[in-house]
Formats: structure tokens, C-alpha cells, sequence
């Protein structure tokens, strides 16, 4: 006998489908054309999660990276992991309109610009072409591309936001020795046609209802780069500090456009911080946990978006639970850049 599965969204939206018996919640959602956001499938990486409201449910498996012991106690769950036992309503933090498209699409795009913005950072522009629909992704998603001439793949997140031009960038992070880096140092033309499946992820801007920080670690900043773009264009009312750290002042990037922001985006600020500055560098050093400002948080309720490397995603999660406000929503995406 089916059980009858209620998912509800962050816009107000419910969608209703029977699952089997034993059926793995996932498979029973995309079976009924509802295609909630995905990547792993194996209780790792945390992008399918939900929290369920009412029903009785087990879990095959979940890391506790992807879910820790006081998620879980919470009833939050992974859909790929979880199989349901009774009739049941399950609760998304995100729009329905994330659901309304078969999946990560395979595309094909037409380089149209690559420019260096810093030593170690370059810009890939793409153009899916105007025969094609508009890919539709949010602020802060990924797509994965394929290094033309070989069969390695790399994911980069989305530095701009859907535009009817149906062109994307990626801020890449140029490597001594890596696939990408290479072509795109070497071989990389305008006209290059490369592959890529997208929209992938589940981070991504929230429906914004309080003052904003936002914290970049090197190409970290791509993602953020697109939220901004978003929040620019729909003319976000609330205050946004960005943080952006890299090693050193020749690693920054994107200054004009993260300047004009300002212009912008009202109570805009920006603060760049260095690792490993030169002696000629007037401002911020050390790491981003070293210079988040308490009283921001204090005073304010607020949400939080980071995006970088595991260890100064962590940094920043270890500060957030030694403050004394609980009025944080953290939001973070970890990614660990290739090494070749």
C-alpha cells in the first residue's frame, strides 16, 4: 500500500505523491516529476536534505558531516537516504520553482572571453546560445565542466546571475599544474566549445529579511559574486558586509565590480583580509574569524553565507558557536580546489 507524501517549500508551495513501500523517498519524488536539488545520492554531501513535519521515516545512511547528531534530532533527513514508513509532510528550505526542471541539464557552451583578474585567478565567460533556454539556476549554485580534450571534470560555482543573454562566469583559480589551469593558460580560444551539466547545489540565496554577511574564501567569491549581482538588481533594503580572504594582495580580485556594490546595494561594505601580506598592506591581516565583528551579531539578527575551503569554513563556524547570540542562520558551501 502507497503511502501519501506531502513536500512543502519555502514560497508556500505543497506538492503531493504517493511513495511505495521501501522506496527511497528520492526516487519516489523524481519518479513524480518532482526534481528537488541532488548531487551525491550517497548521504554525503547534504544537498537533498529536508526536515520532516509529520510521519514516521528511517535513514539508510547519513554522514555526520552532511548531518549532525542535533539535525537529526530535529528530524532533519537526507531524501536520498530516507525511506518512509506511514503517511508523511516533509519541509524544504527553498522555493518549489528549484524543482520544476528535469535535473542538471547536459549543455554545451561557446567561449566568448577568458580574462586574468589576479595572478592566480582567471574569468571563463560562456554562452549557451539564444536558441537555447535560458538556464535557470540561483545565486550561489554550480555547474560542472568538462576540460575540453579530456575527460576530467571540474565544478565551479556561477559568478553572475540568470540573464536572458544565457551567458555564465566562473571565476577559476589558476593552478601551477592543473587540467583546467592549463587550458586555460595554454589552449583556452574564444569560440571553444565546452561541456557542462548544471544547475547543481543548495546553496544559494535565501529570501532576505535581515542584514547579510557574506564571507569569501578565494574563489569562494564567485559564488557570492552571483548573489550580489541578485541582491544589486532586486534592490535589497537590508545592510551586507562582505569578507573576502586570500593569501595575498596580487590574489585579489573583481575590486571595481566589488566597489560598485556600493553604488548599489545601501550599507554595502567590504573587507578584504590577507594571510600572508606584504609589508606594503594597510589593512586587514591574519584570517576572516579574526575580524568578524561581534557587534554586528549582537545587535542584529542576521544571515550568514560562506563559501571556501573546508578549514575557513570551519574557522567560521567555530567562531559563530563561541559567540553568546544564537541569532545566526549560517548557510556554507565547503569546496576543496583540485590539486591537478
Amino acid at each position: 500500500m502507497n503511502h501519501k507524501v506531502a513536500f512543502s517549500f519555502a514560497d508556500g508551495k505543497t506538492l503531493f505523491f504517493p511513495v511505495k513501500p521501501n522506496e527511497i523517498l528520492l526516487d519516489a519524488a523524481l519518479r513524480n516529476g518532482i526534481n528537488i536539488p541532488l548531487d551525491c545520492r550517497e548521504g554525503v554531501c547534504g544537498t537533498c536534505q529536508g526536515r520532516c513535519e509529520s510521519g514516521q521515516y528511517s535513514q539508510d545512511y547519513v554522514d555526520e558531516e552532511a548531518l549532525t547528531a542535533q539535525d537529526l534530532e530535529q528530524r532533519k533527513m537526507l531524501s536520498c537516504q530516507t525511506r518512509v514508513q506511514s503517511d508523511a509532510a516533509f519541509y524544504f528550505d527553498f522555493d518549489s520553482s528549484l524543482c520544476n526542471s528535469a535535473g542538471p541539464a547536459s549543455l554545451s557552451g561557446s567561449v566568448i572571453e577568458v580574462r586574468q583578474v589576479s595572478e592566480s585567478t582567471a574569468i571563463l565567460y560562456l554562452d549557451l546560445g539564444s536558441s537555447e533556454p535560458t538556464l535557470d539556476f540561483l545565486p550561489g549554485q554550480y555547474a560542472r565542466l568538462t576540460v575540453p580534450g579530456t575527460s576530467n571534470k571540474r565544478s565551479y560555482s556561477f559568478a553572475n546571475r540568470p540573464d536572458s543573454n544565457n551567458q555564465l562566469q566562473f571565476l577559476i583559480r589558476l593552478l601551477p599544474d592543473g587540467v583546467m589551469s592549463n587550458y586555460i593558460r595554454e589552449r583556452c580560444l574564444v569560440g571553444d566549445t565546452l561541456q557542462l551539466e548544471a544547475p547543481l547545489g543548495a546553496f544559494y540565496l535565501r529570501h532576505v529579511a535581515k542584514p547579510l554577511i557574506l564571507v569569501a574564501g578565494g574563489t569562494g567569491l564567485s559564488a557570492l559574486l552571483g548573489m550580489l549581482d541578485q541582491l544589486a538588481d532586486m534592490g535589497c533594503e537590508q545592510p551586507v558586509h562582505l569578507y573576502y580572504g586570500v593569501r595575498g594582495a596580487a590574489d585579489l580580485c573583481e575590486g571595481e565590480r566589488i566597489a560598485a556594490y556600493a553604488e548599489r546595494i545601501p550599507g554595502f561594505r567590504y573587507t578584504p583580509v590577507l594571510s600572508e601580506p606584504d609589508a606594503q598592506w594597510s589593512g586587514k591581516r591574519g584570517y576572516i574569524a579574526e575580524h568578524l565583528d561581534s557587534s554586528e551579531l549582537r545587535d542584529n539578527e542576521a544571515d550568514m553565507y560562506v563559501c571556501g575551503p573546508p578549514p575557513m569554513v570551519e574557522s567560521i563556524r567555530n567562531w559563530l558557536q563561541e559567540q553568546p547570540h544564537k541569532a545566526i542562520q549560517l548557510y556554507y558551501e565547503k569546496f576543496t580546489e583540485s590539486n591537478i
